[in-house]
């Protein structure tokens, strides 16, 4: 009889001692066919444990495919390389498709790549493609490593807040870094935090408060270093639920913010329901920037998904839907349902965009950017 995931985290910790927090949360989100993304388990929609913006939607997608005809554009209407990472059920990639296949100049000589780790989801989505005109224009890939060097842009769509994180706490001055044990339960212990830990709050010149808990995401700065290595000349969408340091490291957020999905309930419990529920954290979009900034990235904007889809002519395209189904029931849904998306997550939600090979390109999903402090 095969082992539940948790038992293997608990001998695991029997045969090494305890394991650092970035260790269990990479177990219990990758573990093979047992972990939380790599299991067959549903995990989206009705059906699994939250909803993704492309879910409410084909709006979503078909309006982020205008930012790419921009993109597409300001890179000399030539061979153009979508890379969207974590493509999840498809219906993103599914809805950009739909749009840019409009475009026939630039659908000619389009590229769609979809990064998955997980052989489930890929399975999946090849599945969800299957007969579809626009499945001879996706590849799966592993790592953009398989990419030599592209002009395009990579998509990062509620991604980054499953990166496995480190979780840290400052103790008397001191910081410290969260491993689990186990004892009748699992337990959180501390231990000093490494160099590359205490740097990370150097660099972005953070002082944390005693007991303050954060997360710091080192797989975010290695995600970025090797984007930059393979695009020679294009832009980085990253949407995602996060802050700038300036407000995630407020006082009233000094429990951390680690937060868990199962079956459309939120908790703060990691340890429970091992391999069953999604981990996630909170993005720091200034790390983004500064070490986006350090791998050759520059920062075109950062605003809020609401405001990223209204500088792209939202409220404009919906009018035309309008006209065109004002007796539709279906569509007055989908209209509620972005209400959804536009108030609810689309504060909620932040995106920014970075750039290499341009010279301060003019984007409209920026049009209402903010200052990123």
């Amino acid at each position: 009889m095969s082992l539940a995931l948790s038992e293997i985290v608990q001998n695991k910790i029997r045969n090494e001692g305890p394991i650092s927090f970035r260790d269990f949360m990479e177990m219990a989100l990758y573990y093979p066919e047992l972990g939380y993304y790599s299991s067959i388990n549903e995990k989206f929609g009705k059906g699994g444990d939250y909803f993704t913006a492309p879910l409410f939607s084909n709006i979503y997608g078909n309006i982020i495919a205008r930012q790419l005809e921009e993109m597409w554009h300001l890179a000399g209407k030539k061979e153009f390389t979508v890379v969207e990472y974590g493509a999840g059920s498809g219906a993103l990639c599914a809805d950009i498709l739909d749009h840019l296949q409009e475009n026939r100049p630039l659908y000619k000589d389009l590229l769609y790549c979809i990064i998955e780790k997980s052989d489930s989801l890929r399975e999946k989505q090849k599945k969800f493609f299957s007969g579809l005109p626009i499945f001879q224009k996706i590849q799966w890939l592993y790592s953009i490593d398989e990419i030599s060097a592209f002009t395009g842009c990579v998509l990062a769509n509620e991604v980054l807040d499953n990166f496995s994180v480190h979780k840290v706490v400052m103790k008397e001055k001191e910081l410290m870094e969260v491993f689990v044990d186990h004892s009748n339960g699992f337990i959180e212990v501390l231990k000093p935090a490494t160099a590359n830990l205490k740097e990370y709050f150097t660099d972005l010149d953070v002082e944390l408060p005693g007991d303050f808990c954060a997360e710091v995401n080192l797989e975010a700065i290695e995600w970025l270093k090797s984007i930059s290595a393979s695009l020679t000349k294009g832009f980085i969408i990253t949407i995602d639920y996060g802050f700038p340091s300036s407000e995630l490291y407020q006082s009233y957020r000094s429990l951390g913010t680690i937060v868990c999905y199962y079956k459309h309930a939120v908790n703060d419990l990691p340890y429970s329901n091992i391999g069953q529920q999604d981990i996630t954290a909170h993005v720091n979009f200034s790390a983004l920037d500064l070490w986006g900034t350090r791998s050759g990235l520059m920062n075109c904007g950062f605003t809020t998904q609401s405001q990223f889809l209204s500088g792209l002519g939202l409220t404009e395209y919906l009018r035309k839907l309008e006209l065109k189904q004002k007796n539709d029931f279906d569509f007055r849904k989908k209209l509620m349902l972005l209400h959804t998306l536009m108030v609810s997550m689309g504060k909620k939600f932040k995106v920014l965009i970075q750039q290499k090979g341009f010279q301060k390109p003019m984007l409209s999903g920026l049009q209402f950017s903010q200052p990123l402090v």
